[in-house]
C-alpha cells in the first residue's frame, strides 16, 4: 500500500468526494483528511492510500483535476 500526498483541496472537500476522485483511477483503502488541532477546521490536504503499483504509475507529481496536486507521501 502506498500513502499519497493531495494538496491544494478546497475547505469544503469531504472524505467521500476525494474518496470518489481517486476511485476512479484504482481502489482506495483510506481517506485521511487533515483539520488544524486547534480549530478543528480543513487544513486543505489529505492522504490516500492505494495499492502501491496502481498509485506510483498513476500519481507521480500529477495534478488529477484542476483543484488537487498528488504526489507519493
Amino acid at each position: 500500500m502506498t500513502t499519497i500526498y493531495v494538496g491544494n483541496l478546497p475547505f469544503t472537500a469531504t472524505e467521500d468526494e476525494v474518496r470518489a476522485l481517486f476511485e476512479r483511477h484504482g481502489k482506495v483503502e483510506s481517506v485521511k483528511l487533515i483539520n488544524d488541532r486547534e480549530t478543528g477546521r480543513p487544513r486543505g490536504f489529505a492522504f490516500v492510500d492505494m495499492a502501491a503499483g496502481e498509485a506510483q504509475t498513476r500519481f507521480n507529481r500529477r495534478t488529477v483535476s484542476r483543484w488537487v496536486d498528488v504526489r507519493c507521501a
